[in-house]
């Protein structure tokens, strides 16, 4: 059976210089590479190879621009916490792959607990976000519960 994406054990064999590489694009993903591999000690071309194979094996997923909510016109966001029907296999995965290509949602978190996802999501307004809620979740049949909790201030933390 292949390894969870969240096991450690795929990155057991990431040495000093990958862990180096990943902290310094993690604090600046913009990083040029000739200053990473300074920053790092290593030649820009080992850099260069050691961040290639980083992403290629999925230790770096990706990179992005952190974007305002509002300079894109959905400065609401919000929680949204989902109590599913039923816990089989299927039936949870079917939910994650519906929902991660909802209209408005930035990230999807299966969690422990009462609830069984929380949604990142971005809307224009409180109308949009209650017609989200009420057009895609409170309707699917294997929804048994949502709570929403609006973000008032988002902060960035630096792990």
């Amino acid at each position: 059976m292949p390894l969870a994406t969240n096991d450690v054990r795929r990155f057991a064999d990431l040495d000093d210089t990958d862990r180096a590489i990943l902290s310094e694009l993690a604090a600046d993903g913009r990083l040029p590479n000739n200053a990473l591999a300074e920053r790092v000690g290593v030649a820009p071309s080992t850099c260069l190879t050691r961040t290639r194979a980083l992403r290629e094996r999925g230790a770096i997923r990706g990179f992005h621009a952190e974007v305002d909510p509002a300079a894109v016109g959905l400065p609401l966001q919000a929680l949204v916490s989902v109590r599913l029907t039923a816990h089989e296999r299927a039936a949870v995965d079917a939910f994650r792959a519906r929902s991660v290509r909802l209209p408005g949602v930035v990230a999807v978190f299966h969690v422990a607990g009462a609830e069984d996802y929380v949604l990142h999501v971005r809307a224009a307004s409180a109308d949009a976000l209650r017609d989200f809620v009420l057009d895609h979740l409170a309707v699917d049949p294997a929804v048994q519960h949502t709570q929403t909790s609006l973000i008032f201030e988002q902060a960035r933390g630096m792990g």
